[in-house]
């Protein structure tokens, strides 16, 4: 994360890092996937410059199980906001913070 973000994009990787604290990330493809077949996602992000094959796969998957997907950021934003390295996704499992992500993110990408 550098000097060059926004202060919307600072609240929303901010506010991503309260999650990883709160134990309400599942970061990486597969913990996402297997968070979102369990029905414990409340939202998906997917990192911009992640593949269109990984945003293609992640779109379908929550179109099919009814679960918010949003692109935003990039992948070395996503890990570093949770303290990893680069995630193309994550998802989140606490309802009220899902839902303040997604007013967040839906502020900025218009």
């Amino acid at each position: 994360m550098n000097g060059l973000m926004s202060n919307d994009d600072k609240q929303i990787y901010s506010l991503l890092g309260i999650c990883k604290k709160a134990g309400c990330i599942k970061a990486g493809e597969f913990m996402t996937e297997k968070t979102v077949k369990g029905g414990s996602a409340y939202l998906v992000i997917v990192a911009s410059d992640s593949s269109d094959n990984t945003k293609k796969k992640f779109r379908n998957m929550t179109d099919f199980y009814n679960v918010p997907y949003r692109e935003f950021g990039n992948k070395d934003g996503l890990g570093n906001c949770i303290g990893c390295e680069f995630r193309a996704s994550l998802a989140v499992t606490n309802k009220g913070l899902a839902d303040k992500l997604i007013e967040k993110i839906s502020n900025i990408v218009k």
